[in-house]
């Protein structure tokens, strides 16, 4: 499953990549992202996840182990891949955002890569589809009420 979002926000590059670069932000703006919690003894930033979505009157829930394998605070791109240290076979989690300039201020993209089979399907997709739009909504207020 791949999904791409996009959002436009009235301020720099700079400020709207402070939302996005760290996923211990994601909570705030993303329902889809229940917790996220920086793994304290980690080398490098890694956070441990939980993401839940009702579908209906059910409810899946995920836990993952999410490192920063990109963070280019020059271009605005923060790329982080599941990083599981169970010694399994994992699917495939990557969210890659960027931020770049635009008309009026700065433009999000975000791309989520999931190569597993669990969390696919129609229903997910459109739940998932809410989420993204929703969040919209949250992370431009965020961004409005720290200028």
């Amino acid at each position: 499953m791949d999904v791409h979002a996009s959002l436009e926000a009235p301020c720099s590059p700079a400020e709207l990549f402070r939302f996005v670069d760290d996923l211990a932000q994601y909570p705030n703006w993303v329902d889809l992202v229940h917790r996220a919690n920086a793994v304290a003894d980690a080398s490098e930033p890694v956070w441990q996840i939980e993401l839940r979505a009702r579908i209906g009157p059910l409810a899946r829930s995920k836990q993952l182990r999410m490192r920063r394998t990109t963070h280019d605070t020059v271009e605005h791109v923060a790329v982080f891949e599941r990083d599981e240290v169970d010694g399994r076979r994992h699917a495939p989690w990557v969210l890659r955002a960027e931020v770049t300039s635009a008309p009026g201020g700065s433009l999000l993209q975000m791309h989520l890569h999931y190569g597993g089979a669990l969390w696919t399907g129609g229903v997910l997709e459109r739940t998932l589809a809410d989420q993204i739009t929703n969040g919209r909504e949250r992370l431009q207020s965020l961004v409005r009420s720290t200028r």
